[in-house]
């Protein structure tokens, strides 16, 4: 079973993973940034939805937005957010690795790095094929991940967390040259202690261009915020934005 595939860890992390301002930086991008700009009836895939954190702010703008995950715990938490925010959303539980649905969207996402869960690079291609096929022409794909050469100007440095009146230790290992990454946290809340590790691919700008260029993408972006700015030494994140032509 891949780490993403574990139930127990999206639930016992939830509050590291998903704080609640997390979901108020998604309301302000959603109202702000142009990367993110949707009208009344267009309709948005989000993939690996998560407890409907950027779905809640897409539906209040009039989006018609279905939210794809793997795990049903997280599915279960975004009905609950779209029932308290009175948003409707259709919430499908999938693998990103294989779910299609031909050019049925307008606007395909995938944010905070989930993408690149998978070791073997012929997965992570077949998600970006899925969304490319589940877009209209002229409908675009937005992938938000952190870039290989923002990483490297902070990895290696051990982190603490205080979350939920523990705290939580990070600590990231670069392996495979250059190619993937290994974060290993530790929460300790009073005597309880939690351990976990996850895996990703790390993707520089061009390796990331290169791929959706592949699978047909064309007007291929890279930029180092949600306000278009240039990725560049300044970057905060590494978004790609591409057009199924």
């Amino acid at each position: 079973m891949g780490w993403y595939e574990d139930d127990d860890l999206w639930v016992g992390f939830a509050e590291v993973m998903f704080p609640p301002r997390r979901a108020a930086e998604a309301e302000r991008l959603v109202a702000t940034s142009p990367l993110l700009e949707v009208a009344p009836g267009d309709r948005v895939l989000d993939l690996a939805c998560g407890p409907a954190t950027h779905i809640v702010p897409l539906a209040r703008r009039g989006a018609v937005v279905t939210g794809v995950d793997l795990s049903e715990a997280m599915l279960a938490r975004a009905r609950v957010a779209c029932t308290a925010a009175e948003v409707e959303a259709r919430l499908v539980r999938a693998d990103m690795r294989e779910h299609v649905e031909r050019a049925a969207y307008d606007l395909v996402i995938n944010m905070y790095t989930s993408f690149g869960y998978f070791t073997d690079p012929g997965e992570n291609l077949a998600v970006l094929r899925n969304a490319h096929a589940s877009l209209v022409p002229g409908g675009r794909l937005l992938v938000d991940v952190m870039g290989k050469e923002v990483f490297a100007g902070w990895v290696g440095r051990p982190q603490a967390v205080d979350v939920g009146g523990g705290t939580v230790f990070m600590r990231d290992t670069v392996l495979d040259d250059w190619t993937r990454l290994r974060s290993d946290w530790t929460w300790v809340r009073g005597d309880e202690v939690r351990r976990t590790s996850l895996y990703s691919t790390l993707y520089s700008a061009a390796e990331l261009r290169a791929l959706f260029e592949e699978v047909g993408f064309t007007d291929v972006e890279c930029f180092g915020d949600f306000d278009c700015s240039p990725y560049d030494n300044h970057a905060r994140r590494l978004i790609v934005r591409g057009t199924r032509a």
